[in-house]
């Protein structure tokens, strides 16, 4: 398995959030993670970035785990950012998002991250 730069949208530091099972379960595959989040400062020591536009190295990844009315306003940040996919976690879809990320050369898949990190899909 190729270790991979993944960014997660909506990253949360409450233990019960799947965007936070993901961070250390990603983490745990070895994987380098990149929390997003406009208001906190760190998660398991991991810094978190405010916002897209604060990442400038390739990113492999991009995971949601935000709603399609924060996911929109995205769109032009994710085109910037290029990352060769972006999943939609199961509550992230967003139809019109896919469509202008796939035109931009960028692949999308709903699917849940910790279910491929599980199933070796990842």
């Amino acid at each position: 398995m190729s270790k991979e730069r993944v960014v997660i949208v909506g990253a949360s530091d409450n233990p019960e959030r799947y965007s936070n099972r993901a961070l250390l379960l990603l983490r745990k595959h070895g994987h380098e993670v990149i929390p997003v989040h406009p208001k906190l400062a760190e998660i398991d020591g991991i810094k978190v970035v405010p916002d897209l536009s604060a990442i400038t190295d390739k990113v492999d990844t991009v995971t949601m785990y935000v709603g399609a009315a924060i996911s929109s306003g995205l769109k032009d940040r994710l085109v910037v950012l290029k990352p060769k996919r972006v999943i939609f976690n199961p509550g992230a879809e967003n139809g019109e998002l896919v469509e202008a990320l796939q035109k931009a050369g960028i692949a999308c898949e709903e699917a849940c991250t910790l279910v491929l990190l599980n199933t070796g899909q990842f």
